[in-house]
């Protein structure tokens, strides 16, 4: 169950999401994707955030837009306007950089640091619930 605002519009607090633990057993995650996970700082919690860098990539982010390794990431998925700079970020070996997608309302690798790939549980596949707002996460 998504609890919180900062993956929206695109999942709203009470939103259930079914997510592939199978997923990642032939890969990793790639940018864009949706994952859950156990929050590095809680284990007995669950987020659920998007891939913005993979290991070896350069992550800054200026005037709230996010360059990887120097060039303008796109970013269909981010609807609202974001506030901030970061970075320069090297994403380690074994890590991961995550983001929600309300970036200003977001508790992400900004704060918290990068992601380890081992506190990865699912790729987040389908918003299930509510009915009226069920559709596949992209």
């Amino acid at each position: 169950m998504v609890q919180g605002n900062c993956m929206e519009p695109n999942l709203q607090t009470g939103e259930r999401v079914l997510g592939s633990g199978l997923a990642y057993w032939l890969g990793e995650p790639g940018r864009g994707d949706v994952i859950i996970f156990r929050y590095p700082r809680d284990p007995s919690i669950r987020y659920v955030k998007r891939v913005i860098g993979l290991p070896g990539d350069r992550i800054q982010i200026r005037d709230g837009r996010v360059y990887l390794n120097g060039s303008i990431k796109p970013e269909p998925y981010k609807l609202y306007k974001s506030h901030e700079n970061f970075g320069v970020e090297y994403v380690k070996a074994g890590s991961l950089f995550v983001m929600g997608d309300n970036r200003d309302m977001s508790n992400d690798s900004r704060t918290w640091g990068e992601l380890p790939l081992r506190n990865v549980e699912a790729k987040a596949l389908l918003c299930y619930w509510p009915i009226s707002r069920a559709s596949w996460l992209k």
